[in-house]
């Protein structure tokens, strides 16, 4: 079995994160990000959830999440994974996809995989220049040719979604979690906002998020850590500031969700911030 590495920069020059996973057998519940995903499988196989639809990934494929998709990971072949990937905060996304299209508007990727993809090279190529820390033209040059042959190929502007009335119910309990992640949350104070039963509300959530209000809370206590985390803030105040029980807790969740333990995620702050 091969050695398991976590490996993780963030690179100034584009303000953007690179992540790379080497011999892992973590399996990744259903969560969302704030941000886009862009990766690839260098090695191994997965079955990948997202938005509710089933995909097996293997080598060379590429996987895109737009911010907000919920999406969870497993192995399928016993074998551990070699994975890479690009994570784009909307406002960097927005001002590239601005400068490659002349428009203001977000991409939106449409599906989540792309099977078997020709550019997985050249993200290959941008995302170890990260990783080995290049500051070269090259590395700007790649990442911005790299983006208008994905944004050609498989987005669409995001467009605004109409919302019915029970997504709008939906939409008010997401508001009330994100405002109120910090504190303990029950199903009944959910149930009072939405004016549902208990079971039509999560029936409703799962299907129109594809994730659970429970698993909605954690995950967003979980992007507000990482934004405490790249600030410097050490991980057990982090916990207390997010809502978490105790540092344990908040350790095992960010390690479930993001790969990585918080303090891993917090150093390479700290270094680059030196």
């Amino acid at each position: 079995m091969k050695q398991e590495e976590r490996t993780i920069r963030f690179d100034h020059d584009l303000q953007i994160e690179a992540y790379r996973f080497h011999g892992i057998m973590q399996k990744f519940p259903n969560h969302f990000h704030e941000y886009y995903v862009i990766g690839f499988i260098e090695s191994g196989q997965r079955k990948l959830t997202c938005k509710n639809k089933n995909y097996v990934i293997n080598s060379g494929d590429l996987i895109f999440f737009n911010p907000f998709d919920n999406h969870a990971c497993e192995q399928v072949d016993h074998k551990s994974l070699d994975y890479r990937c690009l994570n784009i905060k909307p406002d960097i996304m927005r001002k590239v996809a601005k400068e490659i299209t002349g428009k203001d508007d977000l991409p939106y990727f449409t599906t989540p995989v792309a099977y078997h993809s020709e550019h997985a090279h050249l993200l290959h190529h941008l995302h170890q220049m990260i990783m080995d820390e290049i500051t070269e033209l090259e590395k700007e040059e790649t990442f911005y040719f790299l983006m208008e042959q994905l944004i050609e190929e498989y987005c669409e502007v995001a467009k605004d979604i109409e919302f019915g009335k029970i997504e709008q119910k939906i939409a008010k309990v997401c508001e009330y979690i994100e405002k109120n992640y910090t504190e303990h949350i029950s199903l009944e104070e959910l149930v009072e906002i939405c004016d549902m039963n208990k079971y039509t509300l999560l029936r409703s959530f799962a299907r129109i998020r594809g994730i659970t209000p429970y698993r909605y809370l954690q995950t967003v206590r979980i992007n507000e850590a990482k934004k405490l985390l790249e600030q410097g803030i050490k991980p057990l105040e982090v916990a207390m500031q997010t809502g978490f029980v105790d540092q344990s807790h908040f350790s095992k969740f960010f390690m479930d969700f993001i790969g990585l333990t918080p303090g891993q995620y917090r150093n390479i702050y700290i270094e680059y911030s030196k």
